[in-house]
């Protein structure tokens, strides 16, 4: 969220000092154009608040400005007073003033590859942050997506078409994506990984996703590690793998099936016909030799307080998910905490924790003196 300078008021004249800045900064990154278009929204000040609001600034500069030098115009203690009370009123006022008059939402539009970049202006309103509020109507009118089906990527991957031949890296589908206005603008990387781990996992991948591979031996003309159909782990730290047209996929999964060799049937012998032998049991055969499969997983770790959003999130998805995708298996995650506090819990923090714990159905908590 781009957010322009009060020097660049928009108004609904075509010439607009913020459409022609922000079609600027949409254009060029310095003195070379922008690659990562589709990642930019801006927030401009309307032209009819922006004179209330400068205003008010004033206001707020010149009783600053009076403190500031209240020694040289020998104010009294009253007149301090007075002055401080002046200008936290002015304050007030500019902080009010600021999210009436940055109003305008100006986000770059494209239908299709082969029509130009047009530009939708749209009002915020409501109380919260001008972020939020700039969030929650793109997402409203579907400019911002925090979500995307597996289904919904390979239409787009088949209509632009954004397949490269066979195949298409995911880290090329990522730049796509932050490229090109006319594609769905996503929140971040991480929504594409989620489209994808979404498609491999769909049983009719043939039809509606595609298959992927961790890479393609030019020499053999075979992709490496090539599955559909399956739970497949992707971080944003690792984008080498490829997504692989299924009809592609599929060919190659089934050229290197291993045939199955009949056994040799028995000659047959002139002579008369035997007669039926006696069933005699057969032995049971012998387990093969070797190690049995392994039946139960325990695992712990410690993770870092500052950063444990984030490492769950990667446990989750290296550890967990592997295990919860095998049949039948039942699987428990438990998160316990244990917090040294020398300097003791202040009141608030001890209710808001307990609180929280209660809400969130912890089995067990609280707070110790010892």
């Amino acid at each position: 969220l781009v957010v322009l300078g009060p020097q660049y008021p928009y108004s609904k004249e075509q010439d607009s000092p913020a459409l022609l800045a922000a079609q600027a900064i949409y254009e060029m990154r310095g003195n070379t154009p922008r690659l990562f278009r589709n990642t930019l929204v801006f927030l401009a000040v309307d032209r009819a608040r922006l004179q209330d609001l400068d205003e008010a600034v004033r206001r707020y500069l010149a009783w600053n400005s009076i403190l500031s030098e209240k020694e040289t115009l020998d104010l009294s203690p009253h007149q301090v007073k007075q002055a401080e009370t002046q200008r936290a009123s002015a304050d007030s006022t500019v902080t009010a003033r600021i999210p009436e008059a940055y109003q305008w939402l100006l986000t770059p539009v494209q239908a299709s590859p082969q029509t130009p970049v047009t530009w939708q202006a749209d009002r915020l309103t409501g109380q919260d942050a001008l972020a939020v509020r700039a969030s929650k109507k793109l997402r409203s009118d579907d400019l911002l997506v925090t979500t995307l089906a597996g289904t919904v990527l390979r239409t787009e991957m088949d209509k632009i078409p954004l397949w490269r031949g066979d195949h298409v890296a995911v880290k090329q589908l990522v730049e796509d994506f932050a490229r090109y206005p006319y594609l769905p603008r996503l929140k971040g990387p991480e929504v594409l990984l989620a489209a994808i781990r979404e498609g491999l996992g769909l049983l009719l991948w043939m039809q509606e996703s595609f298959a992927y591979a961790d890479s393609y031996d030019e020499e053999a003309q075979r992709y490496r590690g090539l599955r559909a159909g399956e739970l497949v782990t992707l971080s944003v730290d690792n984008l080498n793998g490829l997504l692989v047209k299924p009809a592609v996929a599929q060919r190659q999964m089934e050229a290197e099936q291993q045939p199955v060799t009949p056994l040799p049937s028995r000659p047959s012998r002139p002579g008369p016909e035997p007669g039926p032998e006696p069933s005699v049991p057969a032995p049971a055969p012998e387990p093969p030799p070797g190690k049995s499969q392994p039946r139960r997983f325990h695992g712990s770790v410690v993770l870092d307080a500052t950063r444990a959003g984030r490492d769950a999130g990667k446990i989750a998805d290296e550890v967990i998910a592997h295990l919860v995708g095998l049949v039948g298996a039942n699987v428990t995650v438990t998160l316990e905490i244990e917090a040294e506090l020398p300097n003791g819990a202040p009141e608030h923090v001890v209710r808001t924790v307990t609180e929280n714990a209660r809400t969130l159905k912890f089995t067990s908590q609280g707070f110790e003196e010892e």
